[in-house]
């Protein structure tokens, strides 16, 4: 019997969409206000999904306090209270949220492995969420 746990976890960062590829007037056109020179930033809502098997002693898909210790120390020690552009992953990609997700999937699947990671999503605005399952992304 598979079942599915989704954990909630807040975090702020700021961030500057820009890219070098295009010019300053592509870039104003493109990502509007996001393209401003100061940044700014979100409080961001991530959202992990695992699944598997309930293990019949503990009647859990995954140790909770696992679980949380793993994003504490990987995900949001690196990306809260920062901004984005300045970190190494975005040092040739731009910090936006879709690409966020694809690289918090990335350091869930290669370091999580008490439980099978369904897919990520992150929040970053009332009316923006994005979310990534290893094979293709979405937003709404």
């Amino acid at each position: 019997m598979i079942a599915y746990l989704s954990r909630r976890y807040l975090f702020s960062a700021s961030h500057r969409l820009h890219s070098d590829a295009m010019s300053d007037e592509e870039n104003r056109e493109i990502y509007g206000k996001c393209n401003n020179p100061y940044g700014h930033g979100h409080n961001y809502t991530l959202q992990v999904t695992l699944s598997g098997p309930v293990d019949p002693q503990t009647g859990m898909v995954c140790n909770l306090a696992g679980l949380d210790g793993f994003i504490e120390r990987e995900v949001l020690a690196r990306y809260d209270h920062q901004n984005l552009n300045t970190l190494s992953e975005f040092a040739t990609q731009v910090p936006t949220t879709e690409n966020l997700c694809i690289h918090i999937y990335e350091i869930v699947h290669r370091g999580f492995t008490l439980a099978h990671l369904e897919r990520v999503r992150i929040e970053e605005t009332m009316l923006n969420a994005f979310e990534y399952d290893g094979e293709g992304t979405s937003s709404e």
